[in-house]
This record gives structure tokens, sequence and C-alpha cells, in this order.
């Protein structure tokens, strides 16, 4: 019986351990669908209506659900400062910059390669400002890990027939809001949020992100939505997979990582999206892509890796 005990005992640590290990790969799974998700519904939707949308049904359900399991509130006033920058930089800010600038002409695959300068951004700052040490390997990986995305990205735009969409400034200006706002975001969510209640405290954030997107829409969309089935889809999708599952990953990650350790598995998004293009859209996957994916593999693996 007191060998049984045991067992039981150490299975929980060993449980927790493979649940901690397993959740970064899970992380890039479901953040990569991201892309597929918008790809599906902004032919029905313009993109601040879509994300107003998005963040007023996912902070209703995520309050309903904190409130049913009887999960802590936020209580002060500086708490509650917080956790709205928070909001208004990783989901007003990145999403809005990112939605935009596709809706507009850029290819998610060029977008994708410009906020995927936010490891080393995220890197170079927390090392700063957080007191964070970033060592020789972890900086060889995260070059890796950009010059990998880069391959992927890259094959999209050299391909034959596939002309070099127009960049222009008010586009290229969106992508860099996205990604100044997702680097600040992660760093000011590891610096202030280490105590948020992650239900309570995430729906405040999507609160705050939908008082900004929501008058964009009202001032520059015609909010005319046709609630096709894609669309249905997309945001059922979006709501439930990326703005519950995967923005409760990433806040916990936050928690149990090193921002660098954290800001390296975006990397892995881009090709992990462009492996679904290829499996739901026929998009090929090349020479240079498969490169790249190798690449981007080990340089994230350089990152994550602890030292034994």
């Amino acid at each position: 019986m007191a060998e049984q005990s045991t067992t039981i005992a150490h299975s929980a640590p060993e449980r927790r351990a493979r649940a901690a290990a397993f959740a970064p790969w899970l992380f890039v799974l479901l953040w990569s669908t991201g892309f597929i998700g918008a790809r599906f519904g902004l032919p029905y939707i313009e993109p601040f209506t879509f994300l107003a949308i998005r963040f007023a049904i996912a902070s209703a359900l995520l309050a309903l659900i904190a409130l049913a399991l009887r999960s802590p509130w936020p209580r002060s006033p500086a708490q509650l400062g917080q956790i709205a920058i928070t909001g208004l930089l990783l989901h007003a800010g990145y999403l809005g910059g990112v939605f935009f600038a596709v809706d507009h002409g850029m290819t998610a695959g060029l977008s994708a390669l410009i906020v995927s300068l936010q490891p080393v951004l995220t890197a170079v700052i927390a090392q700063r400002t957080l007191g964070e040490h970033v060592s020789r390997r972890q900086w060889a990986g995260l070059a890796l890990g950009l010059v990998g995305v880069a391959l992927v990205v890259g094959e999209k735009l050299l391909a034959p027939g596939v002309a070099v969409p127009a960049v222009t400034a008010v586009t290229l200006a969106a992508c860099l809001i996205a990604l100044v706002s997702t680097t600040l975001g992660t760093l000011y969510q590891k610096r202030f949020g280490g105590g948020m209640p992650l239900l309570s405290g995430t729906a405040l954030q999507y609160v705050a992100a939908g008082a900004v997107v929501l008058p964009l829409s009202l001032l520059f969309e015609t909010r005319t939505i046709s609630w096709e089935p894609p669309l249905i889809f997309a945001m059922a999708w979006l709501v439930l997979v990326l703005s519950l599952g995967a923005i409760l990953l990433l806040m916990l990650l936050l928690r149990l990582n090193s921002t660098a350790r954290v800001a390296s598995l975006f990397y892995l998004v881009p090709p992990a999206t462009a492996i679904q293009a290829y499996l739901l859209f026929g998009e090929r996957l090349g020479p240079l892509a498969l490169l790249g994916l190798v690449v981007t593999s080990l340089g994230v693996a350089l990152v994550v890796a602890q030292r034994p």
C-alpha cells in the first residue's frame, strides 16, 4: 500500500513535467492557426469589426468561466491598469496591425516575416530591462531562427509566377506597430503580470483591446458583415482556440520561462502556418521552405534547450 502511494506521488510530478514540456509545442500549433482563421474570415468582414466581435465574445466567455469557477478578480487600480496596458499591446496593437496589413494587400507571409523579428527584439530589451541573461548559444539560436523564417517566406516570394507584393507605407507601418506591440506586450506581461488571475485578467485584457478596435471600426469601416459558413467557422475557431486556448497558454508560459525562450517559439509559427496552408490550400512547400523548417527548428532548440 505504501509503495502504491509512493508511485502515485511520483507520477503526479512526472505528469506535470510532461505537460510543461508539451505546452510550448501545443502553443505553436494553436497560435499558427491564426493566419488560417483570418484567411477564412476576412473576405466576409472588415478587420477591426472582426476583432471587435472576437474580443467581445472572448471576454464574455472568459468572464463566465471565471465566475463559474469562482476565480479571483483583480481589485487594485494598479493591477487593472497593468492588465489594460497588456491587452492594448498584445491584442489590439498586435492583431490590429497584422489584420489591417493583410486586409490591405500585404501577404500573410511577408507580414509574418516582419513580425518574426520579435524574438531578437524581445531578447535585446529583456536583457537590458528584466536582467535576463541571453547566452551566446541562445543568440545563435535566435539568429538561426530568423534565417529559417526568411527561407520559408522567401520561397513564397520567389516562386515562379508569384508577383512580389507591393509594400506601402501604410501596410509597413501596420506591421511595425504589430511587431513593437507584441514585443512590448510580452515583456510587460512578464514584468507585471505574474500575479494576474489568468481567467478574469485575460477577460479584462480583451475588454481593453475592444475599447480600442471598436472605435476604429465605427470610424473607418462600413461594418458590413456577410455571415457565411467560412466566417462563422473562423470566428468560432479564433475565439475558442486562439483567444482562449492559445492566449491562456502564452500567459502560463511567460510565468514559467524567460521571455527570450517564449518569444523564440514565435519563430515556429510561420513554418507551421506554411505546413497548414499546404495541407488545407495546396500551397507548395519546396526545397527552400523545407530547409527553412529545419533551420528554424534548430534555432528554437538552441534557445529553449536547458543546459545540463
